[in-house]
């Protein structure tokens, strides 16, 4: 699935046996573009970059395996720097332990190169976006606002479509993940479209309204 806007490249590429949404965005002036959540299926996440894109940065939500499985096949291909928030790191380390917890293989992920911090400001190309720290799901879930043009939210397993994430895997806290969500995310614009790690898009104004976890 692609998204145009007048701005930014957006394609979703839906990966893996949990059906993970990994979003690759593009600046369509430089083609300068970042990969978040590359959760499984490297070479199907590498087939949707067209010819000319150079990938800066792979982000990740936080770092259960669904959303970094695929890191390191995506890594080999594009040499994007692998960004994670600090706190999450020992979960990012334990990825085979993750694996077999659910029935699957997974090698070592490779290193991170970059630590990403509440509030910090990452470019690729002409286009921004903004780390919002929202732990509770686990301790260094982020969500990532993109600025500029249409703006819209990544949320990871954060915050779903009338839904938020699980709170009971490692380090989670569902008292933590509910503020998160509302001193992070409900004070957003109504308009603001999310993004989840998983299923369909929302807006903040909708999950104010509908989502029952938020009431």
């Amino acid at each position: 699935m692609r998204f145009m806007s007048n701005q930014v490249i957006h394609k979703t590429v839906v990966v893996g046996s949990l059906q993970c949404n990994c979003a690759i965005l593009i600046c369509p002036k430089t083609l300068e573009a970042i990969i978040i959540d590359p959760g499984d299926e490297a070479e199907k996440i590498i087939s949707h970059l067209d010819p000319g894109v150079t990938v800066k940065y792979l982000l990740h939500t936080h770092a259960h395996f669904d959303h970094i499985g695929g890191t390191a096949g995506v890594k080999l291909a594009t040499h994007g720097m692998i960004c994670l928030h600090q706190a999450d790191e020992m979960i990012y380390k334990q990825l085979p332990m993750q694996g077999r917890m659910f029935g699957m293989e997974f090698k070592d992920a490779p290193p991170v190169e970059k630590f990403i911090e509440d509030n910090e400001e990452l470019y690729f190309g002409e286009q921004k976006l903004e780390v919002l720290h929202t732990p509770g799901h686990s301790p260094g879930s982020v969500c990532f606002r993109l600025h500029g043009g249409e703006e819209r939210v990544f949320s990871g397993d954060t915050l779903f479509r009338q839904s938020v994430g699980r709170s009971d895997l490692w380090g989670g806290d569902s008292s933590l993940l509910i503020r998160s969500i509302k001193s992070r995310l409900m004070t957003l614009d109504d308009e603001l479209r999310v993004y989840p790690g998983h299923g369909p898009a929302t807006r903040i104004g909708e999950e104010k309204r509908k989502n029952p976890f938020l009431s």
